[in-house]
């Protein structure tokens, strides 16, 4: 904690708040047969977090800490020391990837004698090991879960093999997944809070799979701000979960002074976030007020690299066009100062991803703000909603500091610039019952739930449960009735259908109805072609685009990672552009593979509408 409250005050615009720094309490005892390095002690939701897992009468566990209190580590414990086989899974590959180092960190640290099996597994990555290994996807998926102890993919992959989309006509449909779900005892959803209703909807139908097919399972869901209606959902059909809430309990401490924070640390109390200064810059609704407000306000982001040496920032936007426009932008103007900028977004190759991470300022968008463990001390963001505001504020002021060239590098202040819509800043400011006073010292559970009240609400879906979520539980339930598995699962085809129907509270046999309507429908609609475009969509996991386009990106400095999809109407709103014929493309993919010995993902091009080179991102 700092006193330079009175020092910056005079400095900043007239909206900014100042944020009391977070410490997490620490468990009374260490669970047994848990082993730490010496000088480690466990937060309190940690210890509950490995308790939850073992007890008996628990089958879901929600850890609800804070962003930065070291869920991971709670959530890995079991399967680093006693042998518990886990599958992670992780909204993003980066997440994942990230993850992955963060384990091996785990490994060395409690020098782990038996070292787990640790894979990770993306379609990219699956495709590449079949191709390699000369298998089939389904083969190369039943190889690397039987090598691994620790498997960390994306609720993705989990989702298509349990319906059967890696397998031939010939195949069971329990042939993947008969043999995972009985293997991994134990599964981590993390980031939870950034899956949509959709993908909630798939969860619970694999949960629901699992439970009336197999054993008894855990799974340990990890969010700061989990879905209650979710949660409800999981009670209804018969999970007995378990909420870790240390808010609700009284676990967390926000000091107002040097001192208390001292007081704390000497009782073993662990800082999850320092004290922030919050700047709230008032913009128009338009698409690129962001973008220009940055370029105009430079000097801010200079200022800040000269006052304060050794500083690390990021600026998250939501469009991939502007952080492509301002990466050039801020490049030129660092480097006389010999500052390095990253890029990391949705379109950026592999190489640049990694080089960010050890960038000066990283400009992204929504592939860093989840969980993506940044070491900055001064932070841009744009936000579309509630959840997405705390989400991305929350990757500020997780360190003290950071290493470079061996020595530690500290950080003196944490200052963020929330770039807003006019609404909210009047709503948080200026309305007569605000609820907010410039200048104003609040702890975080108070602010974010002003943010949840005040930002503007954006549908839920929760309509959509009643409405779809039984139309994959209706296929599912068909596949347990296939010819090679109908006698072997005939009671748990019964058991997941009356379950299926209680939790969507609706029958499978008038979905089933429903779905033979569409398809005579698009029969008559398409003059005779085959399908159910609607039933595919609705069993989808994240949904499908009819407008996605194969990119070839000249822009991208490493060849190998000029491989891309992108959506036509971003392609259309911001890119120049040229066309290519789909031959040419996937001959240009081939030949640029064997040209750099490296393998180039090629499925994510099986459904592309159009191909086209990216020559530049229009201003």
């Amino acid at each position: 904690m700092n006193n330079q409250h009175e020092l910056n005050s005079s400095s900043l615009p007239e909206y900014f708040v100042l944020l009391k720094p977070i410490y997490s309490c620490p468990a009374s005892e260490t669970p047994k047969g848990v082993k730490l390095p010496e000088g480690w002690r466990l937060s309190w939701h940690q210890a509950e977090t490995v308790k939850a897992i073992r007890h008996p009468d628990i089958d879901v566990v929600f850890n609800q800490a804070m962003t930065g209190d070291g869920k991971s580590l709670g959530a890995y414990l079991e399967p680093l020391q006693n042998d518990l086989l886990a599958i992670g899974l992780y909204p993003t590959n980066e997440l994942a990837r990230d993850q992955e180092n963060q384990i091996r960190g785990y490994l060395e640290k409690f020098q782990i004698q038996i070292e787990p099996r640790i894979n990770r597994l993306s379609s990219e990555e699956l495709e590449i090991y079949a191709e390699g290994e000369k298998l089939r996807k389904a083969a190369a998926l039943e190889s690397r879960a039987g090598n691994s102890e620790i498997l960390l993919s994306n609720p993705d992959i989990l989702h298509y093999l349990h319906r059967g989309a890696y397998l031939t006509a010939e195949d069971s449909p329990d042939k993947l997944w008969g043999r995972i779900d009985k293997d991994f005892d134990f599964s981590i959803i993390d980031e939870f809070h950034v899956l949509q209703v959709p993908q909630k909807v798939g969860i619970i139908n694999t949960m629901l799979l699992v439970k009336n097919t197999n054993r008894s399972k855990k799974y340990l869901f990890l969010s700061a701000t989990p879905n209650l209606e979710f949660i409800e959902r999981l009670k209804f059909a018969g999970f007995r979960c378990h909420q870790i809430d240390p808010i609700k309990e009284n676990k967390y401490r926000f000091p107002d002074t040097p001192q208390e924070c001292q007081q704390l640390e000497a009782e073993g109390w662990r800082q999850v976030s320092r004290e922030i200064q919050l700047q709230f810059i008032s913009l128009e609704s338009t698409s690129k007020a962001s973008e220009v407000w940055l370029q105009e306000n430079y000097q801010l982001i200079l200022a800040q690299f000269r006052e304060f040496p050794g500083s690390k920032g990021a600026i998250i936007l939501n469009s991939i066009a502007s952080v492509k426009r301002l990466t050039p932008f801020f490049r030129e103007l660092l480097q006389p100062e010999g500052l390095i900028v990253g890029e990391n977004t949705g379109l950026s190759g592999r190489e640049e991803k990694g080089r960010s991470l050890d960038a000066d300022l990283v400009l992204g968008t929504s592939t860093i703000d989840v969980g993506v463990d940044f070491k900055i001390n001064f932070l841009f963001f744009e936000s579309a909603d509630a959840g997405n505001f705390i989400q991305r504020l929350g990757r500020l002021g997780r360190h003290d500091g950071y290493q470079r060239d061996r020595k530690k590098v500290p950080f003196s202040q944490f200052k963020a610039y929330a770039l807003v819509p006019q609404f909210l800043v009047g709503k948080l400011f200026l309305e007569t019952d605000a609820p907010l006073k410039s200048g104003a010292i609040y702890d975080r559970p108070f602010f974010h739930q002003q943010i949840q009240e005040n930002y503007r609400k954006i549908n839920n879906f929760e309509g959509y449960y009643h409405r779809w979520g039984a139309v994959q539980s209706m296929r599912l339930c068909r596949q347990l009735g296939h010819k090679t598995i109908q006698q072997q699962y005939e009671g748990s085809q019964k058991a997941f259908q009356t379950a299926c129907e209680q939790v969507f509270d609706t029958n499978l046999k008038q979905v089933f109805g429903r779905s033979k309507a569409w398809e005579r429908e698009w029969q008559q609609l398409s003059g005779g072609n085959q399908g159910n475009p609607i039933l595919e969509d609705a069993t989808s996991f994240r949904g499908s685009s009819p407008l996605q386009c194969g990119i070839y990106d000249l822009t991208e400095s490493n060849e190998a990672d000029r491989f891309k999809t992108y959506d036509l109407p971003g392609i259309l709103s911001n890119l120049e552009i040229e066309p290519i014929a789909e031959k040419a493309f996937l001959q240009l993919r081939q030949d640029t593979a064997t040209r750099c010995n490296m393998a180039i993902h090629k499925g994510r091009f099986n459904y592309c509408l159009g191909f086209m080179k990216l020559l530049s991102y229009r201003e």
